[in-house]
């Protein structure tokens, strides 16, 4: 059963701010879900396997080949910045 103090326990540790106009209410709502899962509780699941995936289907995903490669010289050529082999970008860490 969640009591008012409970409440305001989760709340810090949820890092959330409950105005006291607030609180009978969320302590009723967090009170019908706890009395919810109670109920569920009670339901016979033996034999029911447990439910990872909502669908059978999987992703079907390309082999990763290498293609078309583009020539390094042809690569760098509209680089802002290059050396000749590596494109040249600013220091982003210190």
């Amino acid at each position: 059963m969640i009591t008012p103090e409970l409440l305001h326990k989760i709340a810090h540790l949820a890092r959330l701010e409950v105005r006291p106009e607030e609180e009978a209410g969320m302590v009723n709502s967090l009170n019908d879900v706890l009395t919810w899962m109670e109920q569920l509780n009670e339901v016979d699941t033996t034999g029911v396997e447990p439910l990872t995936h909502i669908s059978l289907e999987t992703n079907v995903l390309r082999d990763d080949v290498v293609a078309n490669q583009l020539p390094r010289e042809q690569a760098l050529t509209n680089a802002p910045q290059q050396d000749g082999q590596f494109f040249e970008v600013p220091k982003v860490l210190e």
